[in-house]
């Protein structure tokens, strides 16, 4: 009993799955709608070329976070609840340790677009090496956990 209790308890992680796709979702209508306001307002003349930049990248950022959390969803559901769900070569995921690979190279790409975003904003002032350095580590810090043969 006891082990069937145990077996049937994985389908609590149906609760994560759910909120990491809605929060996908949530995120991924967001970005649409900015990018629709954006577009609108460089239609209608009311948008500078610079703030409709900074627009656009504060977008990918979203649809890039959005794109986290869909992967973490997929990934929870392929390891706790159905493994035969169709999936592109590049996102399957057999353990635990590929599911926070591919979160790694999804955070990386964001702090990327992070920066990327506060030099396009940047009016001079020196704060923004400091920006650039803390990125490095945090992305040379991650890249060094990601590293291959760590347990594969």
């Amino acid at each position: 009993m006891l082990k069937k209790l145990l077996s049937s308890s994985r389908y609590f992680i149906l609760i994560a799955i759910a909120g990491q796709f809605i929060a996908s979702i949530a995120l991924l209508c967001d970005g649409a709608y900015k990018i629709f306001k954006i577009i609108a307002s460089m239609l209608n003349g009311t948008a500078e070329n610079k703030d409709a930049m900074i627009g656009f990248i504060e977008t990918a950022d979203l649809f890039l976070l959005a794109v986290a959390l869909y992967i973490i969803a997929l990934g929870l559901y392929d390891l706790f609840i159905d493994q035969n769900i169709e999936m592109p070569e590049w996102l399957n995921i057999r353990d635990l340790t590929d599911l926070k690979k591919k979160l790694l190279d999804v955070v990386v790409i964001i702090l990327g677009v992070v920066f990327l975003g506060r030099v396009v904003k940047w009016n001079g002032e020196t704060e923004i090496l400091h920006f650039g350095i803390g990125i490095a580590l945090v992305i040379a810090a991650l890249t060094f956990f990601r590293k291959p043969g760590d347990g594969h």
